[in-house]
């Protein structure tokens, strides 16, 4: 049932399902698979911020298995080492401490500390996402591939509490409307809360779409690799039919499980924009994909650049300039608001008990937040000098695996439904 027009937008489900599906997927594929993108940086053991939390999840399968540092490529562990030819352009690292160091002589050590500190705070005041210090000994580099998002047992409780957490504390909702088959009495099928969400502005309305497409999205990887098998010989991961239509059968979900699964092209379509923004920042000849193998490095550069030039000529973009578009004092305050509440949201998934549920969670919330980060900076992307250092917008190592990953996620949701609809065709 889903098909047609999605709301607010001017784009249309069977557009986005072509273009995803036959041309930017593959591609999109084949780059996540490359050094550079599948290692990840992650503190799996932040204590939870908001709740006393010791419900581990004890399945094996919700286990993550960190790598061994030597596994690592040389290149993405010493960061900031760029390639010779490079070099004499000076890296943006040693710009950055230069800058800082011209001061440095006449300032005493408190002094010296405060000065870099503001320049994390300048960093992290648009930032949407509460960073890991990727610095701190708990933080491990992960394997993606060989850690992949899927069914893992995790269910319950103590996952509902981290997604009711989400949706009733940080998407500007009132206590008093209670969402769409809420556990509790008194759902009307959801009236109120659409209601509601109709009656909001643009900017808090797309806030909740893109976490219920974030949502929508998670169950559509869980249902598509699930447990199907499990014994001593073998284990054996697919579609779950069953599970995806609990989840999204519009008679079994009382007409919410469409209205989710248009949520993720909504956020498909946000993640995709930015995209097509950042290319300025990728395109300059100093920007490497450093590992250290140096022609597999510019393989894949080149085949990034593909993949943005490719979402930039998707024909029916989402126009974010209708965000934070009215009086200059409220928009403000509300884009603050926007990104406290993300932000929020980011530090929530420090209390997932699933470890595997947690390194996902984790990546997709900051690859969103990044893509959120890239069309709040439209203006600083466009006076991106071509080459040397560019102050005004950056993006980590850490951002740019998570950027790339969390909208390889959507694209494989975007995918998996194809999948299904024609499991489903079959069985009718």
């Amino acid at each position: 049932q889903v098909t047609g027009y999605l709301d607010d937008c001017t784009c249309d489900v069977e557009t986005i399902d072509a273009f995803n599906n036959y041309k930017l997927f593959p591609r999109l594929n084949e780059l996540l698979e490359s050094d550079y993108f599948r290692y990840y940086k992650v503190n799996l053991q932040k204590p939870c911020p908001f709740w006393d939390d010791n419900s581990h999840c004890g399945m094996r399968d919700c286990a993550v298995q960190p790598c061994p540092s030597d596994e690592v490529p040389d290149g993405i562990r010493s960061a900031s080492y760029k390639y010779s030819e490079e070099a004499n352009n000076l890296a943006e690292e040693c710009e950055e401490a230069k800058r800082l160091g011209a001061v440095d002589d006449s300032l005493s050590k408190e002094t010296r500390q405060a000065v870099l500190q503001w320049a994390q705070h300048d960093d992290s005041s648009d930032s949407f996402c509460e960073a890991d210090d990727i610095h701190s000994p708990e933080a491990e580099y992960v394997d993606l591939l060989l850690n992949p998002e899927r069914y893992t047992g995790y269910k319950g409780p103590d996952a509902w509490k981290i997604w009711n957490s989400i949706y009733e504390e940080n998407c500007f909702k009132p206590q008093n409307v209670k969402r769409p088959l809420a556990s509790g009495r008194g759902d009307d099928g959801g009236q109120t809360f659409y209601k509601w969400l109709k009656g909001v502005c643009v900017e808090k309305r797309a806030f909740y779409r893109l976490i219920s497409g974030l949502h929508a999205s998670i169950n559509i990887h869980l249902s598509a690799r699930y447990l199907l098998q499990d014994s001593w010989s073998e284990k054996k991961w697919g579609p779950n039919i069953t599970e995806f239509q609990q989840r999204f059968d519009e008679v079994l979900t009382r007409g919410e499980g469409p209205r989710r699964l248009k949520n993720l092209y909504f956020l498909y379509l946000i993640e995709l924009r930015a995209l097509s923004k950042v290319l300025p920042f990728f395109e300059r000849p100093g920007f490497q994909l450093y590992t250290g193998n140096k022609s597999q490095d510019a393989e894949m550069k080149h085949l990034l650049l593909e993949i943005l030039h490719l979402a930039k000529s998707f024909p029916l973009h989402f126009d974010e300039n209708s965000f934070f578009a009215g009086n200059k004092k409220e928009a403000a305050k509300l884009k603050e608001e926007f990104r406290l509440h993300f932000k929020n949201i980011s530090k929530i998934m420090d209390c997932v008990g699933c470890f595997k549920c947690r390194l996902w969670g984790k990546l997709q919330t900051q690859g969103l937040g990044t893509a959120l980060k890239i069309l709040f900076s439209e203006n600083l992307i466009e006076k991106i000098p071509e080459s040397g250092p560019s102050y005004g917008f950056q993006l980590t190592r850490q951002e740019i695996v998570a950027l790339f990953n969390a909208f390889g996620r959507v694209s494989t949701s975007v995918k998996e439904l194809e999948n299904f609809r024609n499991i489903l065709q079959n069985m009718r």
